[in-house]
């Protein structure tokens, strides 16, 4: 987990300079931990909880929760309005990207 999260956060941070997008580096960098001396920018959040994911009702229950945090945050009413979440294709309309369901019975 950690090589990937290393990994990713080096790959975001070099579009997003070669793309000037200084605002989101400004907060990536507002947001890193003082403590922190080693990176000029904080991507992902400190600390990982993983869980093995046992049955379907547990996976269904991880997929409901990532869905309703845009509701939760107040940017959306309904999880299929985020353009960017899975929750849509869940509902059977058209993601940006394919989905198996197949075990989502």
């Amino acid at each position: 987990m950690a090589s990937f999260r290393s990994w990713t956060a080096t790959q975001l941070i070099a579009v997003l300079q070669q793309q000037n997008a200084s605002r989101i580096l400004k907060q990536l960098n507002f947001y890193k931990k003082a403590h922190k001396n080693d990176r000029q920018h904080q991507v992902w959040e400190e600390g990982t909880h993983p869980q093995q994911i046992l049955n379907n009702d547990m996976m269904r229950q991880k997929i409901d929760y990532i869905h309703n945090n845009p509701v939760k945050r107040g940017y959306i009413e309904n999880p299929t309005h985020w353009r960017y979440s899975s929750a849509g294709v869940y509902d059977g309309k058209q993601g940006l990207l394919d989905i198996d369901k197949s075990w989502y019975l």
